[in-house]
């Protein structure tokens, strides 16, 4: 009697690198093939080996007497038993023996005692097209009891109510603020400006950084005009300023006075025509509370120009917006200290504007609101969930602790900066109300709305330069993403997951949504461009966004002089001589000065990997995986580019090289 044929099926399956992921448990598995043919249920266990641990990889050689030629979707539970049952498993894959052929099934997922999850190959689908509708309803239920959204702060974004343990950091020493700053003061013997008063000198301030974390750009260059106008187009906050077509009538200046700031023979009218004339109006924070009645917010409107050098440098500042007496307009002409103070009361401004709208606002609190929309409406296996996961990593553990240690009551911000949480929150409540997708968050439409899109314009443009390349990185991958799943338009509309997404984007805070202005077509999404410039406009501020008003904060905050985002006294209010020690008074004391220093050293830290190297890889699909591959290739071709440009910068623009960009909002 002849024994009967078996044939072998190598099981891998990769456990979750989480925190309690392993199990004790018994887990089974069935294989599902064409036709209805299925196995019989399969114990995945090993002898002397402690399965199923955290972050592992484990093999199983499984003989069956089917000869399944496909396996179409496996079904995976786990009995419950053992002390540690609960079970994270990021994949499994199965290997036909006979033929090599490869079948992987992503999960990413808790499995539950005793519930039959049924994964299909590469799990991913649109969800008309789901043969498991009532496991993704059900997943989907359970996603929008974790994530569910909320205002915390009147009239802030909508952020999730409750951290789920799923968003929680995988390892803690790069993101615990508290304990680094710690150490880094223990480690850099700075242990004395702990205890200190108000710095004798601006020599004893420089100073200070040769023992510390490294000199940052401004100790050096914090004086110059040329670095001031640097600082509006290619440092932290990068999208302020505007080409300036027509001379403003609050500026207590005339043509005449204008003129003698001007390269030689030059009148206002012809920077005008000629593009070289440019303004910046800070009037978004007039009015703003400070946390203190003795502290002062100033409201600045500014003018640049283009000098023959190609170099932006700045000729005009007007402190407060109203024309009177005590508001004059301060230019180079000014003495030396005086106009320095103007320029450091400008940028107290400018860092209250960046730290609250341009940096928390704009990419930290308005991501953290569509991370949450993303889990609630579109399931696991959706391919839209897929492109934009790798983008959300870590944005609610670092948003949840960063308003914790830094944007609470007599946290950092309250001790740093002029406006305080509550002048912060304010801006906030007011940004949020401006700030559109379809300009401010589209990189050529914002450029186009501040007559900044032809390059032509403001040469030396270092971020608008750099990040228009990787606008269009991202936007070719979304869009052929966005291509390989909706060929039809028909298929968006049928796709209730994703108009449920674009619904909940862009509903009100006040009745439970998140509120997004500027969603094209209000969320009710038409066509392909719809959704690619969605997409794109979340994973480039996620990315790219983040990355440039984020990483340059050590080289701008680190030296007050530099960037204050406090000042004590008040901004001079005629252009009489002002000393070195009008400067130093003004300045922040010395154990703000060390809190400014470490934490804007631990923020400008970069802790994931970079763009395109994603840390989980959630896209399966063999079409969606060669573009992926696409993506990567254009983002070394930038990467070269802008090492290339690099060469001749002086100094260089590093925050935008694809190397450096991270995927997603971790710090």
């Amino acid at each position: 009697m002849e024994a009967s044929k078996s044939y072998e099926y190598k099981v891998q399956v990769k456990t979750g690198d989480k925190k309690g992921a392993g199990t004790d448990a018994n887990v089974r598995i069935i294989f599902h093939g064409e036709d209805g043919q299925k196995s019989e249920p399969q114990t995945l266990d090993e002898f002397f080996r402690n399965d199923f641990e955290a972050g592992n990889i484990d093999s199983f050689l499984i003989r069956l007497e089917q000869n399944l030629d496909k396996i179409v979707s496996i079904e995976l539970w786990q009995d419950g038993a053992g002390l540690f049952a609960a079970w994270y498993v990021d994949w499994v894959e199965v290997t036909i023996e006979k033929t090599g052929d490869v079948f992987i099934f992503p999960l990413f997922r808790w499995i539950k005692e005793n519930y039959h999850y049924r994964i299909q190959h590469l799990d991913t689908c649109l969800p008309k097209n789901d043969p498991h509708h009532q496991q993704r309803e059900m997943e989907l239920e359970e996603k929008r009891e974790m994530y569910q959204l909320v205002v915390k702060v009147q009239g802030a974004p909508i952020q999730v109510k409750e951290i789920p343990s799923d968003e929680q950091f995988s390892f803690d020493y790069k993101w615990n603020i508290a304990k680094r700053k710690i150490q880094m003061i223990a480690t850099s013997k700075l242990h004395m400006l702990l205890n200190g008063a108000n710095w004798e000198s601006l020599f004893d301030l420089t100073n200070v950084y040769s023992d510390a974390f490294g000199e940052p750009e401004g100790v050096k260059k914090w004086s110059n005009d040329i670095y001031f106008g640097s600082q509006r187009i290619s440092s932290m906050n990068h999208s302020l300023i505007e080409l300036c077509t027509a001379m403003p009538q609050k500026m207590n200046i005339t043509e005449d006075e204008l003129k003698q700031v001007l390269d030689k023979g030059w009148s206002i009218q012809q920077a005008i025509k000629a593009n070289r004339l440019f303004i910046i109006d800070l009037i978004d924070i007039k009015d703003i509370p400070v946390r203190s009645p003795e502290l002062i917010l100033t409201c600045p409107i500014a003018l640049f120009f283009l000098n023959e050098k190609k170099q932006l440098v700045p000729i005009a500042i007007q402190l407060f917006q109203e024309k009177r007496e005590d508001n004059p307009v301060f230019t180079p002409k000014d003495p030396p200290n005086t106009w320095l103070m103007a320029k450091m009361w400008y940028n107290l401004a400018d860092a209250s504007y960046h730290q609250s709208l341009t940096h928390l606002a704009f990419t930290h609190l308005l991501m953290e609101g569509v991370c949450v929309v993303t889990h609630r409406q579109l399931s696991q296996s959706h391919p839209i969930f897929k492109l934009l996961a790798p983008h959300f990593l870590y944005l609610i553990a670092i948003n949840t602790r960063g308003l914790d240690l830094l944007v609470a009551p007599n946290g950092w911000v309250d001790k740093t900066m002029a406006i305080g949480i509550k002048g912060m929150f304010s801006l906030i409540a007011r940004g949020i109300n401006i700030w559109r997708m379809d300009t401010h968050g589209t990189l050529p439409e914002d450029l186009k709305r501040r007559g900044l899109l032809n390059t032509n314009i403001l040469p030396g443009y270092h971020f608008r330069d750099d990040a228009l390349l990787l606008y269009q990185a991202i936007k070719n991958y979304v869009s052929k993403y966005v291509k390989l799943y909706y060929d039809k338009p028909e298929k968006i509309f049928d796709d209730w997951e994703i108009m449920s997404w674009g619904n909940e984007l862009t509903k009100a805070r006040e009745k439970g949504g998140c509120g997004i202005l500027g969603v094209p077509n209000n969320g009710k999404f038409a066509t392909v461009e719809d959704l690619t410039i969605t997409l794109t406009s979340i994973i480039y501020t996620c990315s790219v966004g983040h990355a440039s008003t984020n990483f340059p904060q050590y080289d701008e905050y680190a030296f007050p002089p530099n960037y204050p985002a406090c000042l004590k006294g008040t901004p001079p209010k005629d252009k009489s001589p002002l000393t070195e020690n009008d400067i130093l008074i003004a300045l922040p004391d010395k154990p703000t000065t060390l809190d400014i220093m470490t934490v804007t050293k631990i923020l400008s830290d970069r802790g994931t990997n970079s763009i395109g190297d994603f840390e989980v890889q959630y896209i399966f699909d063999p079409p969606a995986k060669n573009i992926v591959n696409e993506f990567r290739e254009e983002l070394k071709d930038i990467s070269k580019t802008i090492k290339e440009r690099n060469k001749i910068r002086d100094p260089p623009y590093i925050w935008l090289d694809p190397d450096f960009v991270p995927n997603s909002i971790s710090i």
